[in-house]
């Protein structure tokens, strides 16, 4: 029973990895797959992988904010970005810790200086577009944010890290489609107050390219917000090997994250809620 079971979700993946839709990374799905994949057990009919880790970039620390919504007030389009951790043959993984963090719909993450295309904007101390949560039983950690804007050298994206154990870490990104990124960009507000024009895209954002069609969020509209879904695929018996970059700014105050000295590592101690105390 079980190996049926384990057959029938193969030609379930196969099928999803198959789409044109999910091969173009375009965000949309059909209702039949969507049905699909709901009868999986799944928040989304993206092709269920193992995500490839990348860099975390230079602007993770960790606020040990343990909450939903992570908007502190920030102005822009609302968005339910939902991730849904699964292992390698997609049984959703409870009790894993997901972090999130992106820049504000005018390209500023929070807690550092020289912020911005401009590098004038300083945001020392604020926490604004962080969190962390531990998944649910089917494996999902829902946030409440926003829309995330952009800035120079880089396309539309949501930084993640998916913590099994103090081994196991997960480094990636999450994409969106271009085409709904640049319609929110040019007509509605804050994003449409900038004057300069996005200089990268998906399709040439080295990094974008790396993560590939599994990294981009499935999006559907709804009533006064938007509604995002990505299934996270972890190798549980993998260790993470990723280096921090160097800043691109100040770092705030303290230690860098979990206790690093400019590298980071499966092996670094991390702050597990529910787990430390």
């Amino acid at each position: 029973m079980i190996r049926s079971a384990n057959l029938n979700r193969r030609s379930l993946l196969a099928g999803f990895a198959a789409s044109p839709v999910v091969a173009a990374g375009i965000g949309a799905f059909p209702s039949a797959a969507r049905s699909e994949a709901a009868t999986a057990g799944l928040i989304s009919p993206n092709v269920c992988m193992v995500l490839p880790e990348v860099t975390e970039g230079p602007y993770y620390f960790d606020p040990e904010l343990v909450r939903a919504d992570i908007t502190e007030g920030k102005p822009g389009i609302p968005l339910k970005m939902q991730l849904q951790v699964v292992s390698a043959d997609c049984t959703p993984i409870p009790g894993a810790r997901v972090d999130i963090w992106h820049c504000d719909a005018l390209g500023n993450y929070s807690g550092y200086k020289s912020q911005g295309s401009d590098g004038t904007n300083d945001t020392s101390g604020e926490t604004f577009l962080r969190g962390t949560l531990m998944t649910d039983d089917s494996g999902i950690a829902a946030f409440t944010t926003i829309y995330p804007g952009w800035y120079r050298g880089r396309t539309t994206h949501i930084h993640y890290k998916v913590f099994l154990d103090e081994r196991t870490v997960l480094t990636s990104q999450i994409f969106f489609p271009d085409a709904l990124s640049e319609y929110l960009f040019q007509n509605t507000a804050p994003y449409n107050e900038r004057t300069a024009n996005r200089d990268t895209t998906n399709a040439n954002d080295g990094i974008a390219k790396q993560v590939g069609e599994g990294g981009y969020a499935a999006i559907r509209e709804q009533y006064g917000y938007y509604d995002a879904a990505l299934v996270v695929g972890v190798d549980d018996t993998a260790t993470s090997t990723q280096s921090m970059m160097p800043p691109m700014g100040d770092r705030p105050a303290g230690p860098p994250p979990s206790g690093a000295s400019g590298a980071t590592s499966g092996q670094a101690a991390v702050y597990i809620p529910g787990k430390d105390a």
